[in-house]
């Protein structure tokens, strides 16, 4: 499973309107970027209550990327 697929998956468990995500990966030298763009209904859930949900996808995220030796992985949220 490739770090979009897992951000895919993981973003649509917590959403109201899973259809309505697009999960996109640029890559740089230094990190890899991964825009999540979800329903701005949406977008509470998975920021979460002290952004605990969000940090928590970025942990699992990262520490997948880390385990096939991948750099370092951003994630960025926003809604339309």
């Amino acid at each position: 499973m490739d770090l979009v697929q897992l951000t895919d998956f993981l973003v649509k468990q917590v959403v109201k309107e899973p259809d309505l995500v697009s999960v996109k990966q640029f890559d740089d030298e230094e990190q890899i970027l991964i825009q999540v763009l979800v329903s701005k209904d949406d977008m509470g859930l998975v920021i979460g209550k002290g952004g605990n949900v969000i940090n928590s996808i970025r942990t699992l995220v990262q520490a997948a990327a880390y385990a096939h030796n991948l750099h370092r992985v951003r994630i960025n949220i926003d809604s339309f």
